[in-house]
């Protein structure tokens, strides 16, 4: 019990930093070991099944106790959000020139994609009114988030005791959240084992320029785009509020590669921040959902990098296109079944790229999706908070309020 009270004393960004070294190092010795990778799906399944919950809960519990007239930075958060995702778009397209790419086309994936654009918002509409209940156990963030809002409207006139029973189910989850948050150094460990003793570097050797050029443009709109966003916002060095993003909820995003099970550790991390209960409730969950700048990178990077193999020429108008197209269908890239990937074969289509095609780079985008799918999910979930966090400090700097950052 006194080693469990010192280690507990420890911050958790270094215990899981030694959960991530010592995951790599049992994965290069111990790679029998399947035990060892259990914890990491453990952990994962954990933070997937409170998340809904979680959410649902603390809308509800949010609008039921929302006081008339009180301001919402709802609309600046959503500007954040969209704003992002089109520049991310553009600096990828932009990279996609400058330092082009080009694939050895292999068989892909045979998976259903999505025809249009039109065909994504069919699916967010659809699951935006899907049964309550489904929402809850299918994680449709949308779905949950839309019920939560109604029936959080609709009980703004219950009883006293109504609004404090939600209270305290929301206490409940948020503490059970705290509790698997807890565990992530374990669970990190066995994401890293499984990764490590099952994949080799060998698979991404053929893709070493593609790779680099989506984490490139990646870490480029993580640590200038998004910096530059937020220092409009609260005109002070955004830096640090950055790299506490990027700490404490990237590298987390990075290993369990779900932004559905990041939304809880990204509304721990707002409490530390000390925004507004109400406000980042709804706004987190819709950012796991809207807030997609790696799925535009993806998307327009490995489509550019089709059309260069197959010496198709891409004009200025139609690159800005694609941007717009990328920007877009990433938004509703977690309304689609296989999420960003299976978006491409839609954006190739701008170039006239037959489907067959565009699966094939559906499958190297999966076998390179280890490296992609990580440092996508990091970028989308860390800025989640950051744009939350920056739209309530610029409500604050407005106000002449002391932003408490």
């Amino acid at each position: 019990m006194e080693l469990l009270r010192k280690w507990n004393k420890i911050s958790l960004v270094p215990r899981i930093i030694f959960g991530l070294i010592l995951g790599a190092i049992l994965g290069l010795t111990l790679p029998g070991i399947s035990a060892i990778g259990l914890l990491g799906t453990l952990f994962v399944g954990a933070l997937k099944a409170l998340a809904p919950l979680l959410v649902f809960f603390l809308v509800i519990n949010s609008l039921a106790r929302h006081k008339k007239g009180a301001r919402s930075n709802m609309s600046t958060v959503v500007v954040l959000y969209l704003i992002s995702t089109l520049l991310a778009s553009l600096c990828a397209v932009a990279a996609s020139f400058l330092f082009p790419s080009t694939l050895t086309l292999v068989q892909g994936a045979e998976m259903a994609a999505p025809g249009g654009i039109a065909e994504v918002i069919k699916t967010l509409l659809n699951n935006a009114v899907s049964n309550p209940i489904g929402a809850i156990v299918n994680a449709n963030f949308i779905g949950v988030l839309v019920w939560a809002v109604i029936f959080g409207l609709a009980l703004r006139e219950a009883a006293d005791s109504t609004k404090l029973m939600l209270e305290n189910i929301s206490d409940a989850l948020s503490a059970s959240i705290k509790w698997v948050i807890n565990c992530a150094p374990f669970g990190i460990m066995g994401l890293v084992f499984s990764t490590v003793s099952t994949t080799g570097l060998k698979a991404f050797a053929d893709y070493a320029h593609i790779i680099l050029v989506l984490v490139g443009c990646m870490f480029f709109v993580a640590l200038v785009v998004n910096p530059i966003i937020v220092f409009l916002c609260i005109r002070r060095n955004p830096f640090p509020l950055v790299f506490r993003c990027l700490v404490n909820s990237g590298i987390m995003a990075f290993f369990t590669r779900s932004s559905a099970a990041n939304i809880p550790v990204n509304m721990s991390l707002c409490e530390k921040l000390g925004l507004d209960k109400e406000k980042y409730s709804v706004s987190i969950p819709l950012g796991a959902t809207i807030n997609m700048a790696g799925a535009a990178i993806t998307i327009a990077v490995l489509t550019l990098a089709a059309a260069h193999t197959l010496n198709i020429t891409v004009d200025f108008p139609t690159a800005f296109l694609l941007s717009l197209v990328s920007a877009l269908s990433a938004c509703g890239a977690s309304g689609v079944a296989g999420g960003s990937l299976l978006l491409i074969p839609m954006a190739c289509s701008l170039f006239g790229i037959s489907n067959d095609v565009a699966m094939q780079v559906v499958g190297i985008g999966f076998i390179i999706g280890v490296i992609q799918d990580s440092c996508e999910t990091a970028l989308n979930s860390s800025s989640d908070v950051l744009f939350t966090a920056a739209a309530e400090f610029y409500g604050r700097r407005k106000a002449g309020q002391d932003m408490g950052y």
